[in-house]
């Protein structure tokens, strides 16, 4: 390591629960997947190719690491958690060379490869890295008081909120969500600290390990895009692929860990499958692309379609928010469903410089294309395009249509007294 570099992971655990889950349920019912997943940059104009040296310098360091004693003894009391994956984990190390970096076309390329249950962790270590490296390169002499600034007027704008909210029974539920592209580790743990001493009363949990266990608060995660996409590629047949992907993940947690993800082939192919047995046997579902709006409509819409009481569902929300959006959402439909809001980047980059926006997706599994279509332009990703179409045609996907609604109003002032 450089001396002038600090290492930016120092604990494993420093990641998404997610990981975890996923990881548990792979080594149970799909243990020999060999997957690859690739880096995009989606910021213009940002050249990060300087950047390979130092990044293959935190990546080696990364593979030093193992699950400390104490970390171990956290994972464990979580009920979800089983004690054959508490012992995978005790002798889990990372491989660096399973992390190619070089460029192509003109800029920074990643490809990680190797089974999923090992290599699927980097995702979230290798975006941290590059988006704390990029912020010391950037914005060395970053002023934090603008970042604290910030964040009060965040803080009481969800607290004048909840305050007046509050006397309907309306609650505001924050979960931190940004690990991925914080400005740094350090200013991660800084927000989160303010939370869960000034937001008490909103602040939910985290989606860190770490910083849950640190902080003592509940670790929050269930599943992301990967694990529909790595059935994709299984022996099931395509068209089944989003009923198989469920239908383990509710085997594996027997109830627990119950919010469904619904962008993977788009909200519109995800309900066709998520019929009266999913629909019962998952608490929710999580929101991440397309109209917030249009989506909660569709979903409790579909739910009454079903004879559900939607006022017992979750509707959890974690594409792209800032508070004012989310307080909006919640007091729309707050009441006609339970909602949360997971928030990364507005809350753990937001110090007045422009954050990356950045992504690590699976493009491949088995030797197989995989593909994500989302439901909103610009965040579907996948290097095969005939693949792409044809996962169309399967799953029937068109033009999504929404159901009407008026442009969402944002609550909150930003310019709000202190605390």
């Amino acid at each position: 390591m450089k001396n002038y570099d600090t290492p930016i992971i120092e604990s494993l655990a420093d990641q998404d629960l997610y990981k975890f889950t996923m990881a548990q349920a792979a080594l149970h019912h799909c243990p020999s997947l060999q997957v690859e997943f690739a880096y995009r940059c989606r910021t213009p104009g940002i050249d990060l190719r300087h950047l390979a040296d130092e990044i293959r310098e935190q990546v080696r360091h990364v593979a030093t690491l193992q699950f400390t004693p104490d970390e171990m003894e956290f994972l464990s009391h979580l009920t979800y958690v089983s004690s054959d994956f508490i012992d995978f984990l005790r002798i889990f190390r990372l491989n660096a060379d399973a992390v190619q970096i070089g460029e192509r076309n003109g800029s920074l390329d990643i490809r990680i490869t190797g089974s999923q249950v090992h290599v699927s962790w980097w995702e979230i270590y290798l975006l941290s890295i590059i988006s704390e490296l990029h912020a010391r390169r950037a914005y060395p002499n970053i002023d934090e008081n603008e970042g604290h600034r910030r964040l009060t007027e965040k803080i009481c704008a969800a607290k004048d909120w909840q305050s007046v909210q509050g006397s309907d029974g309306r609650k505001f539920r924050l979960i931190e969500f940004g690990t991925r592209r914080r400005y740094s580790r350090a200013w991660q743990e800084k927000v989160l600290d303010r939370l869960r001493t000034d937001l008490a009363e909103c602040l939910v949990g985290t989606s860190n390990v770490k910083l849950a266990k640190d902080y003592g608060l509940p670790a929050f995660g269930t599943f992301a895009h990967e694990w529909f996409q790595i059935w994709q590629a299984t022996d099931v047949r395509l068209i089944e692929s989003q009923r198989r992907a469920m239908d383990v993940w509710a085997r594996e947690f027997r109830g627990q860990l119950g919010i469904a993800l619904t962008d993977i082939i788009t909200m519109d192919a995800f309900l066709r499958d998520f019929d009266l047995y999913f629909a019962k046997l998952f608490d929710g579902c999580r929101h991440d692309s397309g109209d917030p709006r249009g989506w909660t409509e569709k979903l409790i819409a579909h739910y009454r379609r079903l004879n559900i009481d939607p006022r017992l569902k979750w509707a959890v929300f974690s594409d792209g928010l800032n508070i004012p959006k989310a307080l909006a959402l919640c007091e729309e439909f707050e009441g006609q469903i339970m909602t949360s809001f997971g928030i990364g980047t507005d809350l753990t980059n937001d110090l007045g410089v422009p954050a990356l926006s950045q992504v690590i997706k699976m493009t491949r599994c088995n030797g197989q294309p995989t593909a994500k279509i989302s439901d909103a332009p610009g965040k579907s990703m996948c290097e095969d395009a005939g693949y792409v179409a044809y996962l169309k045609q399967v799953f029937d996907v068109r033009e999504s249509e929404p159901l009407p609604s008026a442009p969402m109003k944002e609550v909150g002032s930003a310019k709000r007294g202190g605390l």
